[in-house]
């Protein structure tokens, strides 16, 4: 099997774990959506209803993200010669949208119209059984993604919370963050139900459900942000670039990396483009026998790479002086 075929096989193989662990968690929120819906209508309990919301949206999302997964592994075509990678960023960033719009909006009207209007509250402990359920299916759930979180950052010797931060699967980056905030609205709803019992006052189910609309929102935003970035040509991590940049410096025939661009094609595929200082006395075949060796190079070494290109260039003499920056900066 040549480099190329490895890295593929590499990026497929990440591409079915992500399936994978957003099937788990669109399987889990969809039954506990139901669950939460039905305990929401016997109990009349505004947070329940939130929670409710807050599943199905997150249903929602993982649904459009199981489709992202799935048109960011078409292959490349004429149309698109870079594959549909970031076909993948548009429906995530579509998913945290819904979680935008479904989970945050529905939450926070429910909760301040429970404020502001009162509710009847009536039996709670089919409520109480649907928040423990559904925290134990939503822990099952987390713990897949956080699997899956752990294997890829042990891959990358980086740390758990600094690949979630910065990895480009954004489908189990969703999957954690919207986890991670339904285990702790299921917390939230708990809190508002057992102060709206203790009370009698519906003041505090309502104060539930607005909180659990403003940690949505806030999951809805990261995200949207983070999709948004990665969708407009959001270079490679500065640890990925620099290390490319070494490696492509270890090779005799190269003088220097004059300049060294990168971007996210989809989740698992970084497109390299740089100007290089070929030796001088590196020319004809011998550069081309050298380019083809650092592009394999490069993708052996780093299976998310699946486009090299190399430009040969003039790099700066020693000694030369850049000219000032606009504004007199140095």
């Amino acid at each position: 099997m040549n480099d190329g075929q490895t890295a593929g096989a590499a990026r497929r193989n990440g591409g079915k774990e992500s399936f994978l662990t957003v099937l788990v968690a669109a399987g889990v929120n969809l039954a506990i959506a139901v669950a939460k819906f039905v305990a929401g209508l016997l109990s009349g309990s505004s947070a329940m209803l939130s929670e409710a919301a807050h599943s199905a949206a997150d249903t929602v999302t993982e649904i459009l993200l199981l489709l992202s997964v799935r048109r960011a592994e078409k292959p490349a075509d004429p149309r698109h010669p870079f594959g549909y990678g970031k076909a993948g960023f548009f429906w995530a960033l579509m998913a945290a949208g819904a979680t935008l719009v479904i989970g945050a909006g529905f939450s926070m009207t429910h909760g301040v119209q429970t404020i502001r209007e009162g509710e009847e509250l009536g039996d709670l402990r089919v409520s109480f059984a649907v928040l423990a359920i559904s925290f134990v299916l939503e822990a099952i759930s987390f713990l897949r993604a956080l699997h899956q979180v752990r294997g890829e950052a042990r891959r990358l010797r980086v740390s758990p919370g600094r690949y979630v931060a910065r990895t480009a699967d954004t489908a189990v980056k969703a999957v954690v963050f919207e986890d991670a905030a339904a285990l702790a609205g299921i917390l939230i709803a708990a809190l508002g139900l057992v102060g709206a019992l203790l009370t009698g006052s519906a003041l505090w189910d309502g104060l539930a459900s607005v909180v659990i609309g403003l940690l949505l929102l806030g999951v809805a935003l990261h995200l949207i942000r983070a999709n948004a970035s990665l969708l407009i040509g959001q270079a490679a991590s500065p640890r990925l670039r620099e290390a490319i940049e070494d490696e492509l410096t270890s090779h005799d025939e190269v003088s220097q990396v004059v300049e060294l661009l990168t971007m996210m094609l989809g989740p698992n595929d970084v497109l390299v483009a740089a100007k290089v200082d070929f030796v001088d006395e590196c020319t004809g075949a011998r550069l081309e026998a050298a380019a083809d060796r650092m592009e394999s190079r490069l993708m052996e070494r780093f299976p998310r790479v699946s486009h090299v290109f190399l430009d040969p260039t003039p790099g700066r003499a020693a000694g030369t002086v850049s000219p000032p920056l606009a504004g007199g900066e140095t």
